[in-house]
Parts: structure tokens; C-alpha cells; sequence
């Protein structure tokens, strides 16, 4: 049994290196497009704010869908792509068919609560959806328990446990909210993908 488990291991493994390979395309673009957005902003001294989330006003409404692409600062965009290149490759391994899905459900459903929810001010940032990756990955070591799920479960959760102290109150000008609804709509995702996969097998 022993030796079966550290087959399933190494293979799970060498699946991980070879399929980061094949998605290395999909996040150098998509970090790409979040530091063209971030230069182009740049230089338009700000302009595209206008499209970030503003709680509960209509202007804010467009910000559900185009906040995550915006970032205030250099800090804030080269912090945020670290995370995201890791959390949105593993997302890709676990659900190849799904990742697309598992991304629109988080960013929907973390703008809206953020736009009802959230206290005032303009509020931007990949973080919500990052936290929602999180949450998916981890909530899939209890939904799945398959090797897979177990390893990048425990990888997001050891290094990058400090995600989950960003759902609360803590540092004035950073979206809590976002965060905490982020990891909501990421475990809403997990368990909506799991009902899919064993509604069609």
C-alpha cells in the first residue's frame, strides 16, 4: 500500500512540472495583460480608476468585472502577480475543463458582494480573486481528498497561509472585504464544480 501511495506521489508530481509547462502561456499572459493595464494607467495618471468597484453606486457597477485588472501601485501589482501565477497554475492542473468557470464564478460573485457590502472607496486589486483560488484549492483537500488535491491543497496552505489573515479588518486601504468574499465565492466554486463533475460521471 505504502508503495502505491508513493507511486500515486511521484506521479502526481511529474504531472504538476509537466502541466505548469503546458499552462506557462496562459499566466505570462495573463500577468502580461495586469502590468500593460498597470503601465497604461500609468501613464494615463490614473484615468482607468474610473472602472474600479465603488460600493453601492451605479458608476461602481462596472468595477465588478474590470477591478481585479487595476492596481494601485507597482507594489501592489508585482505582490499580487506572485500569488496568482501559483494559485491560477494549480487551479489549471486541478480543473483544466473548469478553470475558465472557477475564475468567472469568483470574479462575479466577489465583485457583487464587495459593490453591496463593502465599506467606501474605490476599491481594486487581483486580491479577492486570488483569495478565492486559495479558498478553492484548499476547500478541495475535504471535497476531493485525492493525492492531487492534497498536494496543492498543502502547498497554497503553507505558502500562502497569510491570504487567509487578509479576510479581516486590518490595514486602512486594503479590501478586506474583497478578500473575505473572494474566499467565499472560491469554496462556492469548488463545491459547484464538484456537483458538476459528479452530476456528468
Amino acid at each position: 500500500m505504502f508503495e502505491d501511495f508513493f507511486n500515486n506521489l511521484v506521479s502526481s508530481v511529474s504531472d504538476i512540472a509537466a502541466q505548469t509547462q503546458q499552462n506557462l502561456v496562459l499566466l505570462l499572459s495573463v500577468l502580461g495583460l495586469l502590468f500593460s493595464i498597470y503601465i497604461i494607467n500609468y501613464f494615463l495618471k490614473g484615468r482607468l480608476f474610473y472602472l474600479g468597484l465603488v460600493p453601492r453606486k451605479l458608476k461602481g457597477i462596472p468595477g465588478i468585472v474590470f477591478s481585479p485588472f487595476l492596481h494601485a501601485n507597482f507594489n501592489h501589482v508585482f505582490f499580487n502577480s506572485i500569488p496568482l501565477f501559483v494559485l491560477l497554475d494549480f487551479v489549471c492542473i486541478f480543473s483544466p475543463d473548469h478553470w475558465l468557470l472557477i475564475t468567472i464564478t469568483i470574479t462575479l460573485m466577489s465583485g457583487f458582494l464587495t459593490w453591496l457590502f463593502a465599506s467606501k472607496g474605490t476599491h481594486v486589486g487581483a486580491s479577492g480573486v486570488i483569495t478565492g483560488y486559495w479558498g478553492y484549492l484548499v476547500f478541495n483537500i475535504y471535497a476531493q481528498t485525492s493525492i492531487m488535491s492534497i498536494i496543492l491543497g498543502a502547498i497554497s496552505l503553507y505558502y500562502f497561509a497569510g491570504i487567509f489573515l487578509g479576510i479581516f479588518p486590518k490595514e486602512r486601504g486594503v479590501s478586506w472585504e474583497g478578500h473575505l468574499f473572494g474566499l467565499m465565492a472560491g469554496i462556492l466554486a469548488a463545491w459547484q464544480i464538484n456537483l458538476l463533475v459528479q452530476y456528468f460521471n
